[in-house]
Parts: C-alpha cells; structure tokens; sequence
C-alpha cells in the first residue's frame, strides 16, 4: 500500500511503540506522581498527543509495504 522499504517501516514501529510507552509512562506520573492538577493537566495532554502520533505512525506500519 506505501512505497516505504520495509526496514524502513519496522524503524516507524519502533518508533511508535516508543511514543505508546512513553505515553503511558506519563500517565502513570500525572496521576500518582504529579499532585499539582495545572501540571497534571499538562503531562496528560503531552501523553494524548504521544498516543495520537504513535496511532498516526501505525498507520503505514499497518497499510504494509509495496516492495518484495
């Protein structure tokens, strides 16, 4: 489906489980670490918009390569 080589799309799937960990990191530390809300606030929207871009990586990881 995406002319991407496929080393190159395995690159992009680490890359997202990355961002999915990370994000997950900063939930856990917005909720039982960070007791002020204003900077709770703040690490969990960072964390939505890590799982937002690790989902948009998944995407070509998902579509597959058109290379043999």
């Amino acid at each position: 489906m995406f002319d991407i080589s496929r080393m190159n799309l395995m690159w992009i799937s680490f890359y997202s489980i990355g961002a999915m960990a990370m994000a997950a990191v900063l939930i856990y530390v917005a909720r039982y670490v960070i007791h002020n809300r204003f900077f709770s606030f703040i690490v969990s929207a960072a964390a939505w918009i890590l799982l937002i871009v690790a989902f948009i990586l998944m995407i070509p990881v998902l579509g597959g390569s058109t290379h043999a």
